[in-house]
């Protein structure tokens, strides 16, 4: 099935489509990736320096998990390594069920499954991700009413075509520490709410069934049992409760805040379809770039830890290339962009997309509209 097909499955009404390129801007950026991969003789998928990088950090993870719920001694030393299991569950989630969830880890389908499934191994439904992530935000990110990536309900408001509630006028800082939550929300709570009403923000959406109900239910009981269940064998149910809190806590504050930072600024676009909904203004490419900015794009560590998710531009291009690609890509896609006088924008520094978040949450919830 097409991501199209997927998309029309769960919408409730036909989406918006999006004009033709006839400036041929897609076309070239797919030419220069190809002449990149031909000419560097490297692989989209199957790269050994990815399959390196996943043993690495399934051992980082394996490794602070034994060490704090078995070794851990004193809460000097279990501190530490709370926060160390958090970086390595969220290192999971942004590159290997990452890749994996959009078909960019291997050429073999039962490989990029398996990959995938790691997003089940520490806490979340793969199955509903790849609705909400995979379908309806990298079709249409930063579309109010379509992307349900930035659909947060009453809690927030993300884009300028949300209703602003008196309360959101203090957004710009009671939603740092909300953000600490959505992990363990979304593992005991979220992913259930969804499959059992069928729907994902607006949009219906497929239950899962077969097999995909099998790999639903074990997920949770395995990630339940590894998080809570085990741990409460070895030590007091507070003292599990008490360390659940503090990983998932960093894992959803730094989840969240990887993604408000491409997305939730300033500097992106919320285009609105137009034509009375059934059109789109500009092309998907231009589309993906416009709603689209990077960050600290110099930053080899960041690159590494957030599976070169601070290339979010690239990554909404070439969703099936491998991230490991992305630093190089970007400046083939920079180049064109300038060309083709499609805007590109990054933020030099982490820094400054946490700052560029910041103001437009606040700016999002004054008085004013936009």
């Amino acid at each position: 099935m097409s991501l199209r097909s997927e998309f029309l499955v769960g919408a409730q009404a036909p989406p918006p489509k999006f004009p033709k390129d006839e400036a041929g801007f897609l076309n070239e950026l797919k030419r220069r990736a190809d002449a990149y991969f031909a000419e560097t003789g490297c692989s989209e998928r199957d790269c050994w320096r990815m399959y390196l990088k996943t043993a690495v950090i399934l051992a980082w993870l394996a490794t602070s998990y034994a060490l704090l719920v078995f070794a851990a001694p004193t809460v000097w030393l279990a501190a530490p390594l709370s926060i160390s299991l958090a970086l390595a569950i969220s290192a999971v989630g942004f590159s290997i069920q990452h890749d994996g969830g959009h078909h960019a880890y291997s050429q073999f389908a039962w490989v990029n499954r398996l990959a995938a499934l790691t997003l089940d191994l520490i806490g979340a439904s793969s199955y509903m991700w790849k609705w909400k992530h995979v379908v309806y935000h990298h079709t249409y990110p930063n579309v109010a009413g379509q992307d349900t990536d930035i659909d947060v309900g009453r809690v927030a408001r993300l884009a300028p075509q949300q209703p602003r509630l008196w309360f959101h006028r203090w957004q710009h800082l009671y939603l740092w520490p909300l953000y600490g939550v959505t992990a363990s929300a979304w593992h005991l709570y979220g992913d259930f709410r969804d499959v059992i009403a069928g729907t994902i923000g607006a949009h219906r959406v497929p239950r899962p069934t077969g097999w995909d109900l099998v790999v639903f239910l074990t997920g949770k009981a395995v990630s339940i049992g590894l998080l809570l269940v085990i741990p409460m064998l070895v030590h007091s149910w507070w003292v599990v409760l008490v360390f659940y809190a503090v990983v998932t806590a960093v894992v959803g504050v730094v989840l969240t805040v990887v993604f408000q930072l491409a997305h939730c600024v300033g500097e992106a676009e919320f285009p609105q379809p137009i034509e009375g909904g059934r059109r789109m203004g500009d092309t998907w490419a231009v589309h993906q770039v416009q709603t689209t900015v990077d960050f600290a794009r110099e930053s080899r560590v960041l690159c590494w830890l957030l599976g070169g998710l601070n290339f979010q531009v690239v990554h909404h291009l070439f969703p099936r290339v491998c991230h490991i690609h992305y630093p190089a890509l970007a400046r083939i896609v920079e180049a064109t962009c300038h060309e083709f006088g499609v805007r590109y924008t990054a933020h030099r520094t982490l820094w400054g997309g946490i700052t560029s978040h910041f103001r437009w949450l606040r700016e999002l919830g004054q008085l004013r509209q936009i």
